[in-house]
């Protein structure tokens, strides 16, 4: 995919842009070849390629796991089911550390967020040129379409369609249980009697405006920041990879274009040698990171649960 055609700039604009489908004013329901057609599209385009990695990720968590509840034994367990286990005590320590009133749906909620957002997060991990590399193949034979044109992005996390999508149904979450544990009238109350309050209705009927504007600011953040946040540190990651995989393919450009014993050889063979070596160092130090990423947002996930069944 990175090669002479490409400069570095169109490089990294094709490594960024999703599959996408939809409607187009001119050509109908088609997939867009170039960002000006997804753009075009509007609002209910679809990233095929989200959505394909996602649903697949999820499926696969779901099967695996599903698997090991059938399978699982008193006696001694198969490594997996201990991986498995080891999980799921994990989950229900961090639960119930954070989470103090009772609802059977947190648990399994805070285990689907964190496996389901791992997965996707460790895509990161592939390297940058392989499957779309694939998916360029399968578009110029089946579909004879150029493929530079085939746009293939598989880390669902860096699309902020994917984060803002979990963050609204965690979002959903947290407002339905505020209206079940505290009734209309408390959820109201949280709202526009906090933070500022007072004995003299008057005085607390004047404070209401400021109230009800910065709970609103504190109520609308939580599902922009849990989105953003993730989609932030997985785009930054997946463009350090994107200018490493630059680097080592400037390395391997400048060594094919010079034959024989030069200077040219020498500069390229380390080009893509440091290359290589920073795209190893930062796979390692990004395996933190992925599991970082999913372990916060399911914290935050159990905090705002718990914040929406604690009654003032």
């Amino acid at each position: 995919m990175a090669s002479d055609t490409l400069t570095s700039t169109d490089y990294i604009a094709h490594h960024l842009k999703n599959w996408t489908f939809g409607l187009h004013p001119e050509h109908g329901w088609s997939f867009a070849h170039n960002a000006e057609e997804a753009k075009a599209m509007g609002f209910y385009a679809i990233h095929v390629d989200t959505m394909l990695w996602s649903i697949l990720l999820g499926a696969t968590f779901l099967f695996f796991f599903y698997r090991s509840a059938k399978q699982a034994t008193a006696g001694v367990p198969g490594k997996f089911q201990n991986f498995v286990e080891m999980i799921v005590e994990f989950i229900d320590t961090s639960v119930r550390g954070s989470f103090t009133a009772k609802n059977n749906l947190v648990a399994p909620m805070a285990l689907t967020v964190f496996i389901w957002i791992f997965l996707m997060n460790l895509m990161d991990l592939v390297p940058v040129d392989w499957l779309p590399w694939v998916a360029g193949k399968v578009g110029s034979a089946f579909f004879d379409k150029d493929p530079h044109h085939v746009y293939f992005k598989v880390v669902s996390t860096t699309d902020p369609n994917a984060t803002i999508g979990m963050a609204l149904a965690v979002f959903g979450l947290m407002i339905y249980y505020s209206i079940k544990i505290k009734g209309i009238g408390g959820f109201v109350g949280e709202l526009t009697l906090h933070p500022f309050h007072s004995h003299n209705k008057l005085v607390q009927a004047c404070l209401i405006p400021f109230n009800l504007f910065l709970e609103l600011v504190s109520l609308i953040s939580k599902p922009i920041s849990l989105a953003l946040r993730l989609f932030g540190n997985m785009y930054a990651g997946e463009m350090i990879f994107i200018l490493i995989a630059i680097m080592v393919g400037a390395g391997m450009v400048s060594i094919s274009l010079v034959t024989g014993l030069s200077l040219d050889i020498l500069w390229g063979g380390l080009l893509a040698l440091g290359g290589a070596i920073l795209q190893l160092g930062w796979a390692i130090f990004h395996i933190l990171v992925i599991t970082l990423q999913a372990f916060i947002f399911m914290t935050l996930t159990i905090v705002y649960m718990d914040m929406a069944h604690a009654e003032h």
